[in-house]
Formats: C-alpha cells, sequence, structure tokens
C-alpha cells in the first residue's frame, strides 16, 4: 500500500467514526481512576463521544481480572472497552476474557505508516492496543534532605545515609525488580537471577532491609498524599501521579528515574460484548497517534506509537516542556528495566504466595 493510499485510509477511519451511526447509545471504558483517567476521559473519551454520538461511561477500577473474569464466565458482560497493563492483557487473553484485535483495523501513523510498524515493539499483542507507557519510580520530598539528595534505586533502601519511613505498594512486583537493583544486579539481568532460588532469596533479603520502616499503599494516589502529609520522606509511585503533584499542587517532589520500571497498558475488549462494533471503534480511535498525544500533554506517560512523540509538546494546562517529564525521555532511560510481563504471568501466584507469608512474618 503506498502512503497515498495509506493516508487515505487513515481519513476514511476517521470520517468513519464522524460519519458513524451508533447502534448502541452507550458503551461502557474502564480506567484506574484519578488523574490518568480524567486525562484519558478529555483526550481519547469525550472527542469518540463527540464524534460518533455513542457516549461512554466511564468506570474505575484498581487493575486486577476478577471481575473481567466474573462478567465473562457467567454472560452478563457490562464492561466493553478495560485498560490493562500488559501482563494482565496476557493472561486475559490466554484465558479467553478479551476479544482479538486485527492490527489490520487500526488506523496507520500521520503519514501512512501501518499501524504494525508505528507501535513500540511489543506494544501490540493479540487482545491489546497500546495505549500509554508509563514507569513505577520512587519520589522524595525535597524539603527532607536539604543536604545530600538520594539519586539511585540503592539510595531508596539506605536507611543509614537517608533515614526515615518509605512507601511501598503492598504486591511483589516492582519491589521484587527494585531490590535487585538496588542489591546490584544490572537491569538487563534482573529475570534471569529472579528465575533462580537464590535470586529470590536475595531480593527478599533486600527488602528485609528496610521492611520495619515501609508504610505501605495499594492505591495510585496514596504516594503523593503520604509524601505531602509527612507520613513517608520517599515512595515508589506512578511517575504520572508524582508529575501531577509536581506541576498542578506545586509539591516540592523530586522523581529518581534511576532503575524506574517500565510498562505498557492497552486497550482490550471483554470477551462477549454486545457492543463489539462500538468497543473496536473506541479502540481504533484512541490508538491515533493524535489521540495519544493528547493523552500525553495532559499526564506524563509516553505514547506507543513513535509518530505520536513528536505531537507532544507541551503541557496543556501549564505549558510546560513535556519531553523531560516523560518515562521514555532518552536521559530518563538510561538504567530503566522493562518490565517482564511473561515472567509475571508465568509466577504471579506463586509470588503472591511467598510475599504473603513474607508480609506476615
Amino acid at each position: 500500500m503506498t502512503a497515498t493510499a495509506r493516508a487515505s485510509a487513515y481519513t476514511a477511519v476517521l470520517a468513519a467514526c464522524l460519519a458513524g451511526q451508533a447502534a448502541a447509545q452507550s458503551i461502557t471504558a474502564v480506567s484506574y481512576g484519578g488523574s490518568y483517567q480524567k486525562a484519558s476521559t478529555e483526550a481519547w473519551f469525550e472527542p469518540f463521544a463527540a464524534a460518533t454520538g455513542i457516549r461512554v461511561d466511564v468506570e474505575d477500577f484498581n487493575g486486577a481480572l476478577a471481575q473481567i473474569r466474573a462478567q465473562v464466565e457467567v454472560g452478563a458482560v457490562h464492561w466493553d472497552v478495560v485498560d490493562l497493563n500488559a501482563s494482565e492483557v496476557t493472561l486475559a487473553c490466554d484465558e479467553g476474557l478479551l476479544e482479538y484485535i486485527d492490527p489490520e483495523i487500526l488506523p496507520p501513523g500521520p503519514d501512512g505508516t501501518p499501524a504494525e510498524e508505528d507501535f513500540i515493539a511489543g506494544t501490540l499483542s493479540d487482545c491489546g492496543v497500546g495505549g500509554v507507557v508509563w514507569s513505577t519510580i520512587y519520589a522524595y520530598d525535597a524539603n527532607r534532605f536539604p543536604g545530600a539528595r538520594p539519586e539511585t534505586i540503592a539510595d531508596f533502601f539506605d536507611l543509614e545515609k537517608f533515614p526515615g519511613r518509605r512507601g511501598m505498594r503492598r504486591v511483589p512486583m516492582v519491589n521484587l525488580e527494585f531490590a535487585l537493583m538496588a542489591d546490584g544486579v544490572p537491569a538487563e539481568d534482573v529475570y534471569a537471577v529472579l528465575d533462580t532460588p537464590e535470586g529470590l532469596d536475595r531480593a527478599f533479603d533486600k527488602l528485609d532491609t528496610v521492611k520495619d520502616q515501609v508504610v505501605w499503599w495499594e492505591a495510585g494516589a496514596q504516594p503523593p498524599q503520604m509524601l505531602a502529609d509527612g507520613e513517608v520522606v520517599m515512595s515508589t509511585a506512578y511517575n504520572g501521579r508524582i508529575f501531577n503533584a509536581q506541576v498542578l499542587e506545586g509539591q516540592p517532589f523530586v522523581i529518581v528515574w534511576d532503575g524506574q520500571l517500565l510498562d505498557i497498558n492497552q486497550l482490550a475488549i471483554v470477551a462477549g460484548t454486545r457492543r463489539l462494533d462500538e468497543a473496536m471503534r473506541l479502540v481504533s480511535f484512541a490508538s491515533t497517534a493524535e489521540a495519544l498525544a493528547a493523552l500525553g500533554r495532559r499526564i506524563s506517560y509516553g505514547p506507543a506509537r513513535e509518530s505520536a512523540a513528536p505531537l507532544i509538546t507541551t503541557h496543556l494546562e501549564t505549558g510546560m516542556e513535556m519531553g523531560p517529564h516523560l518515562p521514555t525521555h532518552p536521559a530518563n532511560m538510561a538504567r530503566a528495566l522493562r518490565r517482564d510481563w511473561s515472567w509475571w504471568v508465568d509466577h504471579q501466584d506463586e509470588m503472591n504466595e511467598r510475599f504473603s507469608a513474607w508480609l506476615a512474618r
């Protein structure tokens, strides 16, 4: 297909969205709440509704597949499009909980580049279409460290040099990876080390060194609040939550990018939805470079499409340059680790059980 033909196909997709007559009055999209859901609503769901006449009802959740599994198993599907991380998409797809999404339905890039060539490697899968690249980092309150300041993932675990309570999410995922990198394991070797009994022991031993000083969090809104309240001096967090606290609330927080754990969220469609056509149209609409860039101008998550990155210029509300605040910015990628979703799909239950037993000790 020529570039002209691809551009024409792209125009046709948008025209179909603009001219389409909705067979359903509404569909339900599910996301993670908070600032990310607000950005998604403004960048994707509201423009889609305006273009198609299909109202998008937005519900929030905190991840996990139990609700999707229950809906599919009893044949009472009321969620249509769900925003999931890639490991959840992989698992749910294997279980038959999600619809197959043909990449051929996805619009090309602005210059006609086919979607399969335009999306970052690994962000498209049988049941998921890449949305954002985000990361778990740790952040601290600059006012709490007038002298030397944390700079590395190892500093997060150094209670002698940087005393004070730490915030960590009450799950094994991320904590195990951070622990090994803090203990000197190169990012590229983390999952090979975790694959061994000795490596797992090493990760939990490192977590032991800070366990007594940890305040556990469960929802993404908690770390910025814990930092603001002085409950902790530093905390792991989602980078977009800290960014919003910095630029919208004026909080003196500093992100440490060293050892950041990169993740990808994908849009997926719940198997058995009666609104499959409308759901496919929403996924197609939200996966354009323009829509992904619109989200990236509202919250500091990188886009899954290469062509979207140049379209993210400044923060829509403050005018701040967004590049340095994105996980995918070259300066922030020096020692980043990309989450191995396949490893977690294979080991999630085992790690959850061991982590729960460790917490109870």
